[in-house]
C-alpha cells in the first residue's frame, strides 16, 4: 500500500482543485501549485477558487503556492495543467527537483500537437527516474469537489503501482479501478472531448434525442477505431475512460466541450466562444491533433473530420450535418461510421 506523507497537485484549475479536495480526505498536507499569485492568495486566505470551482469551500489542509520548488517536494505528485501547457510545466517541475521514484499521476487529457504523443509520454520524457501513471474517467470537477459519488480508472505499466494508486484514490465517495492499458485510458479520456463537441453542436441545432443518441453511438465506434490504431485496447474503450467519459461529456451541463459545441450550433464563432471561456475546452486542440494522426494512419473518421472542419475550416454546423447524412449507407459492423 502506498504511504505518502504529502501530496502535490500541479495545476489549480477546476480539476486540479477538485483532486486536491478529494485527496485531502486522507488527512495529509496537500500542496496545490498555481501559476497565478492572486489565485494562490485567494485559496490560502479564503479556501476558495471562485474562478475555476465556484461555490466550493476547499479543505483547510490544502495550501496553494506559486513556488514550484515547494510543490516538487511531494511524495505523490498529481499533474493537471491544460494539455498545451503540460510540456512547459513538466520541464519546470523537473528543474525544481522531484525526488527519484516519486510517482507522478497525469490527469491532463489530450494529445500533443504535431507529435501525437500521449500526455504520459510528454510527462515521462521529463522524468526518466519516476514512474508515471494516468487517471481518467467520467468525472466533472464540480461534482467530485462536492463529494458526490464518482469513479475513475488509474493506469500504469507497472501492475503493482496501478493497484496501489487505485487503493489510494478510493476515498470518500470516489471509487477507483486499475488498468495496465495506459494508452487506452488516456485516449478514451482525450478523444471523447472531440465527440462531445459534436454532441453539443447537435444540441445547438435542436436535432433532438434520437439524433444525439445515434451520434454518440457512432462516436463510440469511431473512437474505438481510432483509439485502437493509436495503441489502446478495444475493451478499455467500453469502460470508464471510454464509454463512461463519453456519456457524461456528451450529455452533462457541466461539460465545457459539449457547451462549446452547443454555442457553435447556435451560430457563435469559435474565437468568440473561446474568449468568453474561463477554462480550456480540450476537445479543440485534441481535434487538431487527432485529425493529424488519423490522416497519417489513413483512417476513415467522418465525425472527427466534420468537427475539425467546423472548428478550423469554416464549415457551418448545418452543412457538416448534411455532409454526414449524405454518406453512403453501410452495415453497422463495417469499419466506417
Amino acid at each position: 500500500m502506498m504511504n505518502p506523507q504529502s501530496i502535490s497537485v500541479i495545476g489549480a484549475g477546476g480539476w486540479g482543485s477538485a483532486l486536491a479536495q478529494l485527496l485531502s480526505g486522507h488527512g495529509l498536507p496537500v500542496t496545490l501549485w498555481a501559476h497565478d499569485p492572486a489565485q494562490v492568495e485567494e485559496i490560502n486566505a479564503s479556501h476558495t477558487n471562485r474562478q475555476f470551482l465556484p461555490g466550493v469551500t476547499l479543505h483547510s489542509g490544502i495550501t496553494a503556492t506559486a513556488d514550484m520548488a515547494l510543490a516538487a517536494r511531494g511524495d505523490l505528485i498529481i499533474v493537471v495543467p491544460p494539455s498545451q501547457f503540460l510540456k512547459g510545466v513538466s520541464e519546470q517541475l523537473s528543474r525544481a527537483g522531484v525526488k527519484p521514484g516519486v510517482p507522478l499521476v497525469c490527469c491532463t487529457k489530450g494529445l500533443e500537437h504535431h507529435t501525437g504523443r500521449l500526455m504520459t509520454q510528454v510527462l515521462g520524457a521529463c522524468f526518466p527516474a519516476n514512474p508515471v501513471a494516468a487517471l481518467s474517467g467520467p468525472n466533472h470537477a464540480e461534482e467530485v469537489a462536492r463529494g458526490t459519488p464518482a469513479a475513475a480508472v488509474v493506469a500504469a505499466d507497472d501492475h503493482k503501482l496501478a493497484d496501489q494508486l487505485r487503493e489510494f484514490f478510493c476515498t470518500g465517495n470516489f471509487r477507483a479501478y486499475s488498468s495496465d492499458d495506459v494508452a487506452g485510458v488516456e485516449l478514451g479520456g482525450a478523444l471523447k472531448n472531440i465527440y462531445a463537441i459534436a454532441a453539443g453542436i447537435s444540441d445547438g441545432l435542436g436535432l433532438g434525442d434520437n439524433a444525439k443518441s445515434a451520434l454518440v453511438t457512432r462516436s463510440l465506434a469511431e473512437l474505438i477505431r481510432l483509439g485502437t490504431k493509436l495503441g489502446g485496447k478495444a475493451e478499455t474503450f467500453y469502460g470508464l475512460s471510454g464509454l463512461g467519459d463519453l456519456i457524461v461529456t456528451c450529455f452533462s451541463v457541466h461539460s465545457r466541450n459539449r457547451g462549446l459545441g452547443e454555442r457553435l450550433g447556435k451560430g457563435e464563432s469559435l474565437a468568440d466562444i473561446q474568449k468568453s471561456m474561463v477554462m480550456v475546452a480540450e476537445g479543440v486542440p485534441t481535434a487538431r491533433s487527432a485529425y493529424e494522426e488519423a490522416r497519417k494512419l489513413g483512417l476513415d473518421t467522418p465525425l472527427l473530420d466534420t468537427v475539425h472542419a467546423v472548428l478550423f475550416d469554416n464549415l457551418s454546423p448545418r452543412d457538416g450535418l448534411m455532409r454526414l447524412l449524405a454518406r453512403d449507407p453501410k452495415r453497422e459492423s463495417e469499419p466506417a461510421a
